[in-house]
């Protein structure tokens, strides 16, 4: 039974957290080392502002303890599901947006991660459709990672 639960787990789709906060001195701080405090790790981080409020994404390899974090000290947040794809340099990247174009997949927003297992870089893409993207992506060879490739 706990191999089954292990398995469906490792398929799990890379989630990232989007924290809504006020646009003040030391909030981002504050939310990274309340995470860094019980040994949550940031993989990816990208910061939005406006004049008063920010939305902080971050994807981190221990979401389940973050999510109890956030709740517990008040922060605002959604989940979401992120497609997390090995990029191999400039030719990679250019590669991974034909591919999508080809497919007429519309990409929201990217942002790259700050970890690069195997030594490469990896993207973080918000897509419209997940599934259909990650299908795209590995037939034309790229290496979509899932949160078991990312968490301890």
């Amino acid at each position: 039974m706990e191999d089954k639960t292990l398995q469906g787990r490792q398929a799990d789709r890379v989630r990232q957290f989007s924290v809504f906060t006020p646009n003040r001195l030391g909030r981002l701080h504050d939310l990274i080392n309340m995470l860094g405090a019980q040994e949550i790790h940031v993989l990816a981080l990208m910061v939005l502002d406006t004049t008063d409020s920010s939305i902080i994404r971050l994807v981190v390899d221990d979401p389940e303890q973050a999510h109890s974090l956030l709740l517990k000290h008040g922060f605002p947040f959604t989940e979401s599901e992120l497609s997390v794809v090995e990029v191999d340099g400039v030719s990679g990247l250019r590669s991974l947006l034909t591919s999508l174009l080809e497919a007429e997949i519309n990409i929201n927003y990217l942002y790259s991660l700050i970890v690069h297992p195997r030594g490469k870089p990896l993207l973080a893409l918000n897509i419209e459709d997940n599934e259909i993207a990650e299908q795209t992506l590995r037939r034309h060879q790229f290496r979509v990672l899932m949160q078991a490739d990312l968490s301890r």
